[in-house]
């Protein structure tokens, strides 16, 4: 898929987080982006968007919901086709989260430690 066509939705509860991954990304040559700093605004996003983000980027951590169970709840109802999960735990708490959504059978393509570094997020992005 090529990037320039790649819709993104970043969600991030950190305004620097998430300026700076927004910077990021659209540095890398993703140009249809959009962000949420919770995981409300995120869903009302993805229930008016005319058709699913191909990848919800989301952090694990945020104060309204996990990003785990955001991507199950938007997984479940067809407003994302994939998920990435940004995060600052521990690998083996990544390494569980990675087995949940496998358990669940979420479309979660794995997880990036922040900052997001563009070699895994191309890495991760090659199994979309």
């Amino acid at each position: 898929m090529i990037k320039d066509s790649l819709r993104i939705l970043l969600v991030e509860d950190h305004p620097f987080q998430l300026r700076a991954t927004q910077y990021l990304l659209e540095s890398y040559g993703f140009t249809q982006l959009s962000t949420s700093d919770c995981a409300e605004g995120a869903l009302q996003q993805m229930l008016k968007a005319t058709q699913p983000f191909d990848i919800l980027l989301c952090d694990q951590c945020l104060p309204d919901l996990s990003g785990l169970d955001l991507v199950k709840f938007a997984s479940h109802r067809g407003l994302i086709k994939q998920a990435i999960l940004l995060s600052s735990l521990t690998p083996d708490e990544l390494n569980e989260l990675e087995n949940m959504a496998t358990h669940h059978e979420l479309p979660l393509l794995g997880y990036l430690t922040k900052p997001l570094k563009q070699s895994e997020f191309r890495k991760l992005l090659a199994l979309f």
